[in-house]
């Protein structure tokens, strides 16, 4: 009995190893192949709305009208919708256009900023965060390598 549970535990062991050989090189190519898919923080680019304001007061009023439209019931802002919050709270230029800034790569944007956008999923809005220039919501559009 006792050699066959050490025989039986040898061979669990090798077999471990093996996957663990295995899923180590599996979870490599997984953690590239999954992050890609997700373009989570392996993608070169982003494509983002946001909200721009000064006042932390005001940015919280903008996210409490994404909230009540959509957040609080686990649905995702439409960027349509998105675009005219932007419209009527952000500070930023592009607010004009809905907060729209389009395509940009890692490294234009400030620190907090860059970390956000390229952190949020696709369709997915941001909590409000402070960066050198105010207080933004992001609402995540694309990403692409």
């Amino acid at each position: 009995m006792g050699k066959d549970k050490s025989k039986d535990a040898g061979g669990k062991g090798k077999g471990k190893q093996a996957a663990g050989g295995g899923d180590e090189n599996a979870s490599k190519g997984k953690g590239k192949g999954g992050k890609a898919a997700d373009g989570l923080g392996t993608c070169t680019y982003v494509k983002a709305r946001h909200v721009l304001c000064e006042k932390q007061g005001k940015i919280n009023e903008a996210y409490k009208k994404l909230q009540d439209g959509w957040l609080s019931n686990g649905d995702k802002v439409p960027p349509a919708e998105f675009a005219k919050i932007a419209a009527e709270y952000s500070e930023c230029p592009s607010g004009k256009k809905g907060g729209d800034l389009g395509w940009f790569p890692r490294g234009k944007m400030a620190g907090p900023f860059q970390e956000v956008a390229f952190n949020t999923p696709v369709g997915a809005t941001s909590a409000p965060f402070k960066s050198t220039h105010g207080y933004h919501i992001i609402l995540s559009e694309g990403r692409k390598n």
